[in-house]
């Protein structure tokens, strides 16, 4: 007997667990859809294997040996554990107690992440999420460590390699208080729009210059950047309490409450936010069931 598993073909345990049933081995190659000669063969090996005869012939047919006897309820319990990893693996969102992990920017922790959070808790009660800064230099180490399942980045900062799809493009809009003196015009001139106070975020901290100066440089304009911030978190509070006015991304300032939307006087270039993940969990259906509701949600809120 060769005790070593690798020599044993797990074809072989098909083939015992077929002649345990039937006790016979033309019977065994039928339901095996393989001819006699070849199942006689393979009762060779097993027996080879398993240094006993397994079946020895009686009056009515083949009868199992003490040892084929005690083999029989493992071998059937082995091929449907192999059945069983071979099948789909099926999820249900209900009950799924799956952790993700998401790494997210300032910006679309509040316009992809809020909202998102909001419809995996109805579907997906018991699913946790835990999201943490977007980190560009480590991004791909942390994907193929697991450390990250999904990283929301734009498509410059998607690196190569992995898989992404397009949750929406993203255009600037001008806001600022309700009650500040130029929100009830309806529209700012560019002049106007040069002359007031400006807050800017800036997520490396301390810049005063952002798309929005680049666009009015392109004009032979600038305007006043009077504060730097490093989060759209705090800026509502910000242009709330003061006569500050900022250019944010239209889904920021969809969200906010107590601010005028205003077109600002000159294009400015919007963006397009992409969602990543890696191979290793493209195929997993609770992964690509998060991915859907994700995708599901921007939608609806374009």
């Amino acid at each position: 007997m060769n005790p070593d598993i690798r020599h044993l073909d797990f074809n072989l345990l098909k083939t015992l667990d077929a002649l345990l049933d039937e006790r016979s081995v033309t019977r065994a190659a039928e339901r095996l859809a393989l001819t006699q000669p070849a199942v006689s063969g393979m009762l060779t090996r097993l027996r080879e294997s398993f240094d006993d005869p397994l079946f020895v012939r009686a009056q009515r047919g083949m009868v199992p040996t003490l040892r084929a006897e005690q083999l029989a309820g493992p071998v059937k319990q082995l091929l449907s554990e192999i059945q069983h990893l071979l099948q789909p693996q099926a999820f249900d969102p209900l009950t799924a107690t799956m952790t993700v992990s998401l790494a997210s920017t300032d910006y679309a922790l509040r316009a992809v992440v809020v909202p998102f959070l909001q419809a995996l808790r109805t579907q997906a009660p018991n699913i946790r999420v835990a999201v943490q800064p977007v980190d560009g230099q480590h991004l791909v180490a942390q994907l193929d460590r697991g450390d990250i399942d999904l990283a929301l980045v734009t498509p410059e900062g998607t690196p190569p390699g992995l898989h992404d799809a397009t949750l929406f493009d993203e255009r600037y809009v001008c806001v600022m208080r309700a009650e500040h003196p130029d929100a009830q015009g309806g529209a700012l001139s560019l002049e106007r729009f040069c002359a007031l106070d400006h807050v800017l975020v800036s997520s490396s901290g301390g810049a005063f210059e952002g798309v929005t100066d680049q666009a009015l440089a392109k004009v032979g304009q600038s305007r006043r950047v009077i504060l730097s911030v490093t989060s759209f978190l705090v800026l509502p509070e910000i242009l709330c309490t003061s006569d500050l006015i900022a250019v944010v991304p239209r889904r920021l300032a969809l969200q906010a409450d107590g601010l005028v939307i205003l077109e600002p006087p000159i294009e400015i270039p919007g963006f397009t936010k992409h969602v990543a993940w890696h191979e290793r969990t493209h195929r997993d259906p609770g992964h690509r069931w998060v991915r859907g509701v994700l995708m599901e949600t921007c939608e609806a809120l374009d």
